[in-house]
């Protein structure tokens, strides 16, 4: 039986979605001309191999790959709506780019939240259990607020109707329907793999792993909310495979609840053009799964 948990995510982007399989990807974009563009690759053997299939391990591996593949494809598609190859972003530029971006993201909900935490245990004199709840609060504060607040932009709007294109597209295949506009825009806007549940996973393990931590030194109390990433994120990802292979449970889907609600926040209901997008990339990338079988 076909593992779609592996084999379907996928990623809004600038007037397109990426969608992404077991061998290989697709992203399909609107173009300024109104066209659909298509782009689709084969996967790097790594993320074929038998590696990806340790529990635990394959969450690092498949939190760098989401990175790293999204930010390409944000790229390509960012190339599509320029349409002028000075202004392509690849080679050197991509890898400082996605450094950049992932020091910003650590920076502002791991660093700083670990910093008001320590600084009130350090000034208002607060237990350890008092100042790590407090850097929980403030981490979970920060992403809900980031997302809200930039959801008023009209480009990040945009983006927002594209994932619920693309969180629609999978439901439908998921469920066995035909993939036509009018079919997939009746199903849910939501979905239980999302990089949003993901993203509130990591951030509800953090509060309770980083409070089990108990006081530790400024120094310590940062190196920690760093080396820590990789190991909650394999976690956050064994989590939500085990909560979506279980739907069938009400226990499960009260537990899941919380992810589900969170992305209200990061998507819109999507026009007809947005879902012919999202269907032309899940078609495009069965195609590639078909052609990079290597």
């Amino acid at each position: 039986m076909e593992d779609k948990i592996i084999s379907y995510g996928g990623q809004a982007v600038i007037e397109g979605v990426m969608m992404r399989g077991q061998k290989g990807f697709a992203i399909a974009m609107r173009a300024p001309d109104g066209t659909i563009v298509v782009h689709k690759e084969g996967l790097a053997a790594v993320y074929r191999s038998r590696i990806t299939k340790i529990p635990f391990l394959r969450g690092t591996i498949l939190l760098w790959d989401a990175l790293g593949l999204g930010m390409r494809a944000l790229t390509l598609s960012a190339n599509t709506q320029s349409g002028e190859e000075e202004q392509k972003l690849e080679g050197p530029a991509l890898y400082i780019t996605l450094a950049t971006s992932l020091a910003l993201g650590v920076g502002l909900f791991f660093l700083l939240p670990a910093g008001v935490g320590g600084l009130a245990e350090h000034y208002l004199g607060w237990s350890s259990l008092a100042n790590n709840l407090l850097e929980g609060v403030t981490r979970l504060l920060l992403l809900i607020g980031y997302i809200w607040a930039i959801g008023f932009m009209p480009d990040v709007k945009r983006l927002y109707g594209y994932h619920g294109a693309e969180h629609k597209t999978i439901n439908a295949y998921e469920a066995g329907a035909e993939l036509t506009p009018e079919v997939v825009a009746k199903y849910p806007i939501e979905h239980a793999r999302c990089g949003t549940a993901f993203m509130l996973t990591l951030m509800l393990l953090s509060v309770l792993v980083f409070t089990l931590l108990g006081h530790m030194p400024i120094v310590w109390r940062l190196v920690t909310r760093i080396v820590f990433i990789p190991v909650l994120a394999g976690i956050a990802v064994e989590y939500i495979r085990w909560t979506a292979n279980h739907l069938d449970s009400p226990f499960v889907r009260l537990l899941i609840k919380p992810n589900l609600a969170l992305q209200s926040l990061t998507t819109r209901e999507p026009d007809n053009s947005m879902l012919e997008v999202a269907i032309e990339s899940f078609k495009t990338m069965r195609q590639a799964e078909q052609e990079f079988v290597a």
